[in-house]
């Protein structure tokens, strides 16, 4: 939202719902005149209030749009950093891992064969067995 019709809408419903109260009650001249400078200090009160909020508003978003710029390439390259630095890390782990790896496949491999032959050879001496 943009702050320029904000404050305008803002004004003209405080400005309107003055001069409402102020024209709807009966008055003389006189009371009129003095509520209407009294209420006119208010309003400049709170007008000022508000522009000062505004101003205070401002001036933390552009802060946090400059922290913001000036921190997220800072974070980023230490994201990249630490990134690199555990994958250097677990270089060496990974390959004993895929070593560990072919081992036991080769193992598997192994052991598959022998219960192969074994078999092969208890199922032999039975064909004889049965002929």
């Amino acid at each position: 939202m943009k702050a320029k019709p904000f404050l305008f809408g803002l004004v003209t419903g405080i400005v309107g719902g003055t001069i409402a109260v102020l024209f709807s009650t009966p008055q003389s001249g006189r009371q009129l005149r003095t509520n209407l400078r009294e209420n006119a200090e208010i309003t400049k009160g709170k007008l000022f209030e508000v522009k000062h909020q505004v101003d205070n508003v401002k001036q933390s978003v552009n802060t946090l749009t400059n922290e913001v710029k000036n921190n997220i390439p800072q974070i980023i390259n230490e994201l990249k950093q630490t990134i690199t630095t555990f994958t250097d890390e677990i270089e060496p782990t990974k390959n004993n891992l895929q070593q560990e790896i072919e081992a036991l496949q080769n193992t598997i491999s192994e052991i598959e064969k022998n219960v192969a032959q074994i078999t092969e050879k208890e199922k032999k001496p039975q064909e004889k067995i049965s002929d």
